[in-house]
């Protein structure tokens, strides 16, 4: 089976603040669907680890991690995207400059 590598954006916002962002993951995944259920796997497992006071787990399989996940934050999994991950510093992307 071929991986790639997917990013996954999933809207946040604080729940005592009015404040909103995106939670971004990357990993490994054979598709969108798979890439958006591993991310969400993970950050389940990272939200229940915080919460019962255990250390946060480190990547997993295919490179999938969740760190960054604090008290007050809700992630909106329905208006979640995925895609493949394109790095913004790679040396075969043109920059603006060079456009």
């Amino acid at each position: 089976m071929h991986l790639e590598f997917y990013e996954v954006d999933v809207p946040i916002h604080d729940t005592t603040r009015a404040q909103h962002g995106v939670h971004v993951f990357t990993g490994k995944a054979a598709s969108v669907t798979e890439a958006l259920n591993r991310a969400h796997q993970v950050y389940d497992a990272a939200f229940a680890a915080r919460r019962d006071g255990r250390e946060i787990p480190g990547r997993q399989d295919g490179g999938w991690g969740a760190s960054g996940v604090r008290d007050g934050w809700e992630l909106d999994w329905a208006a979640a995207t995925a895609g493949p991950w394109s790095d913004p510093d790679s040396w075969t992307r043109k920059t603006a400059y060079e456009l």
